[in-house]
């Protein structure tokens, strides 16, 4: 009886030995709530010399994440419109050397996309096919869910402003051309804002203007 007894106690003992081991592992496993944590960055891009990101940075993960969902939901119109796009995306990846189009080239892909429903969509309208009309307008409605609001005209002119009062460009625009310096002007706007997120008509109009003479 005693030699069971010592028996179990000493099982018990070992137990209690792999318990210990395994409660030390966790402690330093686990940091403790005192622990020191990095501190998050305080550096800010809001200066005016700050360069406007691409609009559409996850849209490529964003599309293929509405896809799957589509696809089990069985959402045809959705599924459909979305790999029209992928497809277009899917071209220009092969286009460029890197093998993936940037997202300033995919957000440009998903406005046209977008553009030419609403066309199609006035087309449809004016031949008195409200059916077709709806059904362009609920696809370009879903592309520009992907997609931020583009850059206000008031944010452009901002932009602009700071343009002109750069040296380089202030004496293009002195010595002229107009035209000429227009295309400083572009260059300079574009190093600093990317395309996807401005309106390009919009941009020109305003640019236009500034540089036109003052009366």
């Amino acid at each position: 009886m005693f030699s069971a007894l010592r028996v179990r106690v000493s099982a018990v003992s070992r137990s209690a030995r792999r318990v210990s081991v395994c409660v030390r592992a966790l402690s330093t496993a686990v940091p403790s709530e005192d622990a020191s944590v990095p501190a998050p960055s305080t550096s800010h891009t809001d200066s005016p010399s700050a360069r406007v990101p691409a609009a559409g940075a996850d849209v490529r993960a964003r599309l293929m994440q509405e896809l799957k969902q589509a696809m089990k939901t069985r959402d045809t119109v959705k599924s459909t419109t979305i790999r029209s796009v992928l497809s277009e995306v899917y071209a220009a990846d092969k286009a460029v050397r890197s093998g993936t189009a940037t997202p300033s080239a995919v957000a440009s892909i998903i406005r046209k996309a977008a553009a030419r429903r609403s066309d199609a969509a006035a087309e449809f309208h004016k031949a008195a096919r409200a059916d077709l009309a709806s059904k362009e307008e609920q696809e370009a409605a879903l592309l520009q869910s992907f997609l931020p609001p583009l850059l206000p005209a008031s944010e452009i002119d901002r932009v602009l402003a700071d343009v002109l009062a750069s040296p380089a460009v202030a004496d293009a625009v002195a010595k002229g051309p107009a035209q000429r310096a227009q295309g400083q002007v572009f260059k300079a706007f574009y190093a600093r804002v990317d395309r996807s997120a401005v309106d390009a008509d919009l941009v020109k109009q305003r640019a236009q203007a500034l540089l036109a003479p003052q009366n």
